[in-house]
């Protein structure tokens, strides 16, 4: 075997092993977030998901998944990812500052209600730890997806789903696996009317 080859079954290896590495409680908490995200949709609300870089993109992945499909045919779900818009983000970060960029939107979007999803391998972004607390003036409900600290978000959320990884790359792969696996269950829910939550 070549050191690349090496090094790829090294990588897919220790990817498993992050999330083999969850717990009991954390599985419980992605289903509770689950059944909130479904609580809210049924209610007319909506899913608002941000993040900084890849987690900007695993933000808007998640968000075409709920508005689209992931797997079931079934109604369409309000989900938007603050991070599409461009005239919107560099219009608040050149009047607002960057760190301004979510929770502008946050204040122009948010309703009660309305589901917060914060993306931060790190939890410690201004953008998003503002943007988390923008969405709790509003009254939505926060959660978010974090590394193993949770950083600032921690005590921000009122529900941390915190990868136990110190590794962005690791972290990330694991938000994105999370994300599909709140799609499937919130799909299959609103699919067969309750019987997977």
């Amino acid at each position: 075997m070549s050191s690349a080859e090496e090094f790829t079954r090294a990588q897919l290896e220790d990817s498993c092993k992050v999330k083999h590495s969850f717990s009991s409680q954390l599985v419980a908490l992605i289903a509770a977030l689950a059944r909130r995200i479904v609580q809210a949709v049924e209610a007319g609300g909506k899913i608002i998901l941000f993040g900084n870089g890849g987690s900007a993109a695993d933000a808007q992945h998640i968000a075409a998944e709920f508005v689209v499909r992931l797997r079931e045919h079934r109604p369409a779900i309000a989900a938007i990812a603050l991070t599409v818009n461009t005239s919107v983000l560099t219009a608040a970060a050149n009047d607002y500052g960057y760190e301004q960029v979510f929770s502008r939107q946050v204040e122009a979007l948010a309703r009660p209600g309305d589901v917060i999803l914060a993306l931060s391998t790190s939890g410690a972004s201004a953008n998003v730890l503002l943007g988390a607390e923008a969405g709790r003036t509003k009254g939505a409900w926060i959660a978010a997806l974090t590394g193993e600290s949770g950083g600032g978000l921690h005590k921000r959320a009122d529900l941390l789903i915190n990868v136990p990884s110190q590794d962005a790359q690791r972290i990330q792969e694991a938000h994105i696996t999370v994300g599909h696996i709140l799609c499937a269950l919130v799909e299959q829910h609103l699919k067969v009317g309750g019987s997977q939550l």
